[in-house]
């Protein structure tokens, strides 16, 4: 392939038919501006130097560039307007630079010889607002151009359409010139051949010819389609290569040309991952950024978005309805209805569905994140489990552990962040709080209900809050008459309206709750029912029954496996 002397990114637009803030060429399809796209595309032809014109937003412009490639030069395009005044003061700094280069290898105490040192060879100029103009269809550009010997090489395209664009005018099917829209005659606007602003000009033709060109035109512009005439006119090899596929050479005008053609974008990656072995479910639905990697037999399902970065094994499954932002899957793992940023989720892990994977989340092989659990800046090992209603965020939790639904890692004093760490094989209760910093061992276990203050050893159950007190008789006294006092006055085996509310047990003691005295006198109906209610439940439940928070195995609260 033919090295281009330069390549000419044209970004000075103001984009007004946008109506945004943002310029135009830093507005998005398929994950990368359209300006990242054209850059994409040029610097895989490799060339010698790489210039972006700037001038709307010229700030903001410039360093997007230079965060792409920070080997682009930046030219700032000066108050006269038009696309050959563009390219006029990228001549000049590849001029620059190139004479530059010159001095720097220049023998010491010798000056430069002979003719003063320029660019010189093709230079490939295009705009910065084509997205889907790729590397190839530049290349077969070039090698017409070079092998041609042209002076002059535009790409041209037909379409059914033509409002808006250069035309290509031809004589006797050479082409003689390129004319704007506004300029074009009623019968020059009926000719459907169209200008794509990209092309090929030797150098020193180009050079010599800008210095030519006036603004004398119904936009006051210089035009860079001038060149094409002026080169007709001295002999030189003015050449049009056509593609059929217009969709590579359409420009971005507006919000409306931008989602087409975002759409068509994707919808020529969806179908190349096809192609390579990927399935697709629903191609209407699924959305796949361009640097998206994806392996064979990946399935996604539909409502399935890709962006960024990520990268997804194979024989994994994504979706539905998941949305993923550099995120690496591994092999074989599932991912459902899930949102994700900046986390990995190892081969063969399940996650989901309705599961918030956050930046730095990590989940090893075979592990499980559920539904409902978001994970922030935690790891979670090989083979561990967190199903259900918790939030994870600053943690490490060992391999083989489960942690039990509606747990809270609190990681935030109000001041500083802290982590948690679980070692392996460890059990937690459900709705267990760990209050960073703290540890709990390998093997630990921690009753349903516990607050984890301190540190737990290896091996030992962890339990926290006093034995669970019953008040007797609450209902029937501090809800009279509604329907939960009825309920428990049938299942006491009496009637609520004629116990007294005032004394359920007939002890003589104050009401705990209250405070109130209680008399025996008042209801011995009532004091008869609940002293026969305590004996059944007393034969019914042994004396030496385990609280609540001590119940084993696990005390979790849940079963060891994930429901």
């Amino acid at each position: 392939m033919t090295q281009p002397a330069a390549v000419v990114v044209l970004a000075a637009g103001e984009g007004t038919r946008m109506k945004s803030r943002t310029p135009k060429v830093l507005h998005e399809i398929g994950g990368r501006s359209l300006l990242g796209h054209a850059l994409h595309a040029a610097r895989a032809l490799e060339p010698a130097r790489l210039a972006v014109v700037v001038r709307h937003e010229r700030d903001a412009v410039a360093a997007h560039a230079t965060a792409l490639d920070d080997g682009v030069t930046i030219v700032d395009q000066d108050e006269i307007p038009g696309t050959g005044r563009a390219v006029q003061c990228a001549l000049t700094a590849l001029d620059a630079a190139v004479r530059g280069a010159a001095l720097v290898h220049a023998a010491p105490g010798s000056a430069p010889g002979g003719e003063v040192a320029a660019l010189h060879g093709p230079v490939v100029v295009m705009a910065g607002d084509t997205p889907l103009l790729d590397a190839g269809t530049l290349a077969e550009l070039l090698r017409a151009h070079t092998e041609d010997g042209n002076a002059v090489t535009v790409l041209t395209t037909t379409v059914t359409e033509p409002h808006g664009y250069g035309r290509i005018l031809r004589e006797g099917g050479a082409v003689v010139g390129v004319v704007e829209e506004r300029d074009a005659t009623t019968e020059q606007r009926q000719i459907r051949e169209i200008n794509t602003s990209t092309y090929v000009f030797d150098a020193a033709v180009l050079r010599d010819a800008l210095g030519s060109v006036d603004q004398d035109n119904d936009q006051g512009e210089v035009y860079l389609t001038d060149v094409v005439a002026l080169a007709h006119r001295q002999g030189l090899g003015v050449r049009a290569i056509s593609v059929d596929d217009s969709w590579l050479v359409e420009g971005v005008n507006d919000r409306v040309q931008l989602a087409a053609l975002g759409a068509e974008l994707n919808r020529r990656t969806l179908e190349q991952w096809m192609r390579d072995g990927v399935t697709v479910v629903d191609p209407g639905t699924a959305w796949v950024d361009v640097e998206v990697e994806l392996a064979r037999d990946v399935t996604l399902l539909p409502g399935t978005q890709l962006h960024g970065r990520t990268r997804v094994g194979e024989g994994a499954t994504i979706g539905p309805d998941t949305t993923l932002r550099d995120v690496v899957v591994g092999a074989g793992a599932t991912v459902v209805r899930t949102h994700g940023s900046d986390a990995e989720l190892e081969a063969g892990s399940t996650t989901g569905p309705f599961a918030y994977l956050r930046p730095g989340a990590h989940l090893g092989e075979q592990g499980k994140i559920g539904t409902f659990v978001e994970v922030k800046n935690a790891s979670i090992g090989a083979g561990a489990k967190v199903p259900h209603l918790t939030y994870v965020g600053d943690a490490d939790i060992g391999e083989g552990t489960n942690i039990g639904a509606s747990s809270v890692f609190v990681n935030y004093d109000g001041v500083a962040k802290h982590r948690t760490r679980i070692g392996a094989h460890a059990r937690t209760g459900s709705d267990n709080m760990f209050v960073a910093p703290v540890t709990v061992g390998d093997g630990a276990y921690t009753g349903a209900g516990t607050t984890i203050r301190e540190d737990v050893p290896p091996g030992a159950l962890a339990v926290s809050g006093g034995p669970q007190r019953n008040i007797d008789g609450w209902v029937l006294r501090r809800r009279p008459g509604s329907a939960a006092a009825e309920a428990a006055a049938r299942a006491l085996g009496g009637d609520a309206t004629n116990l007294d509310a005032t004394n359920p047990d007939a002890t003589g003691q104050p009401d705990s709750d209250s405070g109130a005295p209680a008399t025996a006198a008042a209801n011995p109906g009532a004091a008869a029912l609940s002293a026969q209610a305590r004996a059944e439940r007393a034969r019914a439940v042994p004396e030496s029954r385990t609280p609540r928070d001590h119940q084993v195995p696990g005390a979790t609260g849940e079963k060891d496996s994930d429901r």
